[in-house]
C-alpha cells in the first residue's frame, strides 16, 4: 500500500457536485492498493498514520499526531499511486489492484483507521470521479509505502 498523507487546515471531497466529505484540521490521505497488500500492510500503515507526529505542539514543533489532537481524516482510494512510468509516456497501472481485491482492502483500511484513531473517519467513494479540495498546512506531505518500511 502506498499512502500520500497531507496535513490540512481543511479538505473536502465532492462527487457529482455534492460534498461527500469535509474536514477542518486533520489529514487527507490518498491510498493506493496493490494485489500483494495484506492485512499486515493495513495494520502497519494505519498505526503509522495515526501516530505520525506531524502537528505542532505549543512550541511550534511537529511533535503531535492526528490522534493526539483529536483531528479528522479523509481517506481516498487512488489507484494512480501505483502508476509505472518506466516505458513511454502513458502510465501503466498494472500494479494497482483490481476492484474485487481493492474494495475489500479499502474497506478494511477504513475500519482499521477508525479503530486506531478512536472515531469515524470520512472517505471518498471507490471508483468515483471525485473533486478534492485541500488547504495543505505547512505544507506537510509525506509518502509511505508499506512495502518499504525504512
Amino acid at each position: 500500500m502506498k499512502a500520500v498523507i497531507q496535513r490540512v487546515s481543511k479538505a473536502s471531497v465532492t462527487i457529482n457536485s455534492k460534498i461527500k466529505s469535509s474536514i477542518d484540521l486533520g489529514l487527507l490521505i490518498l491510498l493506493g492498493i496493490e494485489d500483494a497488500d495484506t492485512h499486515e500492510d493495513i495494520e502497519w500503515l494505519s498505526s503509522k498514520i495515526v501516530n505520525l507526529r506531524i502537528f505542532n505542539d505549543a512550541n511550534e514543533i511537529m511533535n503531535l499526531s492526528v490522534k493526539d489532537i483529536n483531528a479528522d481524516i479523509i481517506l481516498v482510494s487512488q489507484f494512480t499511486l501505483h502508476a509505472s512510468t518506466k516505458k513511454g509516456n502513458r502510465p501503466s497501472y498494472i500494479k494497482a489492484a483490481k476492484p474485487e481485491i481493492a474494495i475489500p482492502l479499502y474497506e478494511k483500511m477504513i475500519a482499521q483507521l477508525q479503530t486506531d484513531l478512536g472515531k469515524n473517519i470520512q472517505t471518498g467513494e471507490f471508483g468515483a470521479d471525485m473533486k478534492i479540495e485541500l488547504l495543505n498546512d505547512g505544507p506537510v506531505t509525506i509518502i509511505i509505502d508499506s512495502k518499504n518500511k525504512e
